[in-house]
């Protein structure tokens, strides 16, 4: 019984609590709320929940009749008002009687200011009375129209009793100006409810079938289209109705018209108010332009111009971009292929937009700037693939590498020629094209001279012919040449002689642009160099541009020269003549330079195209000379990311040297030929420009066969101990192997891929940098005992053994003959200098003052050198000193 009472006492001081804001006198006697049952007290507030809410409806009904009777109260004290001022009359007139006396006329006051004021306030609540009574009306009016679905009259009714209750003077807690304000704004939803019905009556949209409605108006409904105006207003939905009502449109006709992936793509159709989806439409952009002209002209002639405005500014801006990105771009074309189409497209967007602007649509300026910027559009797509086209080729790499011929034509004469055979500069070539052989094939003046003759000089031209012909495809020994020489000048002295054979080989070498001893100058020869036309480039700003070239450009393997005879002799009538002489070599070229060149080619006709006079191209006529600029875009990207590729593949940086060589000379063959075209127009033959690019792409060239061999040479030091000197380690010999097994596997891998003069070129220039090594740190050396010595000549031997890289055999390609001498001093101008020292080394006193007096020593090294290692080598004493001094009083030779 205990538990059941606590529960209640508990729920009644909560309720009384809640209902009237009593608290139990006593709150010991309640008990413990977490140990009471609160089930009680919640159906409790429950109840009083219902209560109150039923009381309130309740006194909502019964407020008409207390407003009836508050109007009846008025009347009555309108009358009581009348009665009062009649009684007020007369206390005034008595007051003025002469017999009244001051309390009476005290009295009489008071009672007037009594009823003034009540007079006041029976006005007030008269007038408050009437304001209430007024806007009670006015809600009944607005439920009325509400029920009758007269959206708009129920709307301007709620809005007059809005205001009336606002001008109804009476705080806005009193319990009738909080009952009139509920019902007003029950009322606005209800309206709102009956507009929403209303507003779906009149546009309907059904996403699923892709069908949309828009309807003036409706057989069962009051209000227009053009009404709802007000309501959207009214409620400021305009906004938001305008949003969800393009999503929509968009959900149920524009996407699916607009969806370039579907295979079939649905076709529009009008009937009456109704659009949508119908049939299949053609895929093109011209024909979706005609379906989004006849849907958005639908919209535009339906919907009230108050709404049309709010609707384009969301819906224009999705429509253009989509249409622009999915169709209109993807539509250009990237070269004059389907132009015609192009133009059509063009055109057929001109006349969207002039429609689209008729039915009062606003937003459209990004696809009229489409369209008068579609020559610009075409080009910078044009650009886009083509650059695109090259990033792709590049990112499949080297790919399949491809053999071609390099081809140099000369002009040279006889004694050229057989200066080029006992320098071995032809030696290097694949073929050596002397168009006949030497000597038999001159014209018919030859023939008569040598008549001329007498019969031992007819015999020396005979047999000089012969070995100009053996000359052409081999090389000449060495005696055979000096034998030639003193032919060519019977008077020299022996020691002339001698001298003249060094000088001649190492003219082999300074034609070809090896020249680190540049120091020995030649006063007793002359020579020309002949530029080749592969040589190397003037830097242009075209690679500047890039960030190329920051350390400066090394001259590339190309940057040789065509040597001259060595000699100045008496010129006779045979020298005089000249012929062709034509080199011919092999290398390979990746997969990359054929595809570049067939899109520059592709872009420059397209160009030469534009240029030609007539209607048929009219529309990018003035794109022509953005398409002549092109190529350079073209070569600029791939000379900007082509090393990133390259470098990820064996010898891929002669590749790349190959390529861009390839490319320029490929580019200048078609320049040439471009400039003797008849069928282009005078204006697409000066409007080829790519002798800059050309240039830029030799240096580039350049560039990448010298950080080659920047990069093998640091490679090669680091074998070979980096900064300590190689006599100083532990393991000179290992070193040194390691040093020349790196050039034979750098040579082996270069060997298919380059040409066999420069690869001989770059080879060569590995062996010097060895040799060069090999030769500082001997020369850095205060002191060099027999041991020593030994061991250096040691090293020195183990180095030259490169020499069979440079037989005459290999480079050419034919069978080895027992003779023939290794041409490695051509290409390694430090390699004659690296085998005297091994001599010097390994010489006493006398053999080193004959290397210098009565050899060519002192064509390689100088005196001060010379006696360095003198003093290194050898005790200081007077079989020294008089060594030196006779090394100081004789005259070093000159080159």
């Amino acid at each position: 019984m205990a538990t059941t009472t606590e529960p209640q006492q508990l729920s009644n001081a909560i309720l009384s609590f809640a209902l009237e804001g009593s608290f139990p006198d006593d709150i010991t006697a309640l008990p413990s709320v977490s140990e009471t049952d609160l089930d009680p007290t919640i159906r409790a507030l429950g109840e009083a929940k219902v209560a109150i809410e039923a009381e309130i409806h309740t006194i909502n009904e019964e407020t008409k009749d207390d407003i009836s009777s508050w109007v009846q109260n008025s009347k009555v004290l309108q009358e009581d008002i009348i009665r009062s001022k009649t009684i007020a009359n007369d206390i005034i007139r008595q007051s003025e009687a002469p017999d009244v006396t001051g309390e009476a006329i005290l009295d009489a006051e008071e009672k007037a200011e009594f009823l003034n004021r009540e007079v006041q306030y029976s006005q007030q609540m008269h007038i408050v009375l009437r304001k209430i009574q007024h806007v009670n009306q006015l809600l009944i009016e607005v439920e009325q129209a509400s029920r009758e679905r007269r959206v708009l009259d129920s709307l301007r009714l709620l809005e007059k009793s809005w205001t009336a209750l606002d001008e109804v003077g009476v705080s806005k807690t009193t319990r009738v100006m909080k009952l009139l304000d509920l019902r007003a704004f029950e009322l606005k939803s209800d309206i709102h409810q009956v507009f929403d019905h209303v507003w779906k009556t009149l546009i309907q949209v059904d996403s699923e079938s892709g069908r949309i409605a828009i309807y003036n108006t409706r057989q069962d409904e009051k209000m227009v289209l053009e009404d709802a105006v007000i309501g959207l207003q009214a409620y400021k939905e305009v906004d938001e109705r305008m949003e969800q009502l393009w999503h929509n449109l968009d959900a149920a006709v524009v996407s699916p018209r607009m969806d370039a992936t579907r295979s079939n793509i649905p076709g529009i159709k009008v009937e009456g108010d109704v659009l949508e989806l119908a049939g299949s439409a053609d895929g093109s952009a011209e024909a979706l332009l005609s379906d989004l002209e006849q849907i958005l002209t639908f919209v535009s002639h339906k919907l009230p111009a108050d709404l049309l405005q709010p609707l384009a500014n969301v819906m224009m801006s999705d429509i253009i971009s989509k249409l622009i990105r999915e169709w209109l771009n993807p539509a250009v074309p990237t070269g004059l292929k389907d132009l015609d189409k192009f133009q059509v497209l063009v055109s057929k967007t001109n006349t969207f937009c002039e429609a689209l602007q008729h039915g009062g649509y606003t937003g459209l300026e990004q696809i009229q700037d489409w369209a008068s910027k579609a020559p610009t559009i075409w080009l910078e797509k044009s650009r886009e693939t083509a650059l695109d086209s090259v990033r792709v080729n590049l990112t499949s790499g080297i790919g399949q590498s491809k053999r071609v011929e390099k081809i140099e034509r000369q002009m040279v004469s006889i004694a050229e020629g057989n200066e080029l055979s006992r320098t071995g500069a032809g030696a290097v070539a694949d073929t050596n094209d002397w168009g006949e052989a030497w000597g038999e094939a001159w014209d018919d003046d030859k023939a008569g001279d040598e008549n001329e003759m007498d019969i031992d000089q007819q015999e020396s031209h005979s047999k000089d012919n012969d070995d100009d012909a053996a000359n052409a495809w081999g090389w000449d020994d060495n005696d055979e040449a000096n034998n030639k020489d003193t032919t060519d000048k019977p008077k020299e002295k022996p020691e002339q002689m001698e001298t003249v054979e060094a000088t001649n080989e190492d003219d082999g070498a300074d034609a070809w642009g090896w020249g680190d001893n540049d120091d020995a100058n030649d006063t007793t020869n002359q020579t020309e160099e002949v530029k080749d036309a592969t040589g190397a480039p003037d830097e242009d700003d075209g690679a500047d541009a890039w960030g190329w070239g920051d350390d400066g450009d090394a001259p590339g393997p190309d940057a040789h020269a065509v040597p001259a005879p060595a000699h100045k002799t008496k010129p006779s009538k045979a020298k005089e003549e000249t012929r062709e002489l034509v080199f011919k070599e092999t290398y390979s070229i990746s997969s990359m330079p054929e595809p570049v060149l067939e899109l520059i080619f592709s872009i420059l006709e397209d160009g030469a195209a534009l240029t030609k006079e007539g209607d048929e191209y009219s529309l990018l006529t003035a794109t022509a000379p953005g398409l002549f600029s092109l190529p350079t875009f073209v070569l600029a990207l791939f000379r900007a990311i082509s090393p990133q590729y390259y470098s990820s593949d064996a010898g891929g940086n002669m590749f790349l040297y190959n390529d861009a060589m390839y490319l320029s000379e490929k580019l200048s063959d078609f320049s040439l030929a471009w400039k003797q075209r008849e069928d282009l127009t005078p204006r697409a033959r000066s409007m080829l420009r790519i002798d800059n690019d050309v240039r830029t792409l030799k240096s580039f060239a350049n560039r990448s066969y010298s950080n080659e061999m920047s990069l093998q040479k640091t490679i090669l030091q680091d074998l070979l101990g980096g900064s300590q000197s190689l006599v100083q380690q532990d393991d000179k010999e290992s070193s040194i192997e390691a040093g020349t097994a790196r050039i034979r596997s750098v040579a082996a891998t270069w060997d298919p891929i380059l040409r066999r003069s420069v690869w001989s070129q770059a080879v060569g220039s590995l062996a010097d940098s060895l040799a060069s090594r090999l030769i500082s740190d001997v020369l850095e050396m205060s002191s060099i005992g027999q041991d020593e010595a030994y061991s250096i000549a040691q090293l020195i031997a183990l180095a030259t053994e490169l020499d069979d890289l440079f037989m005459p055999s290999k480079l050419s390609g034919t069978a080895p003959s027992p003779d023939e001498m290794p041409t490695t001093a051509q290409y390694a101008p430090s390699w004659l200098r690296l085998k005297y020292l091994g001599e010097v080394l390994q010489s006493n006193l006398n053999e080193v003052k004959f290397l210098w007096c009565d050899s060519e020593l002192s064509l390689y090294f100088t005196v001060d050198e010379v006696i360095d290692l003198i003093h290194a080598s050898f005790e200081d004493n007077a079989r020294t000193r008089d060594t030196i001094r006779e090394i100081k009083a004789k005259e070093p030779l000159v080159r």
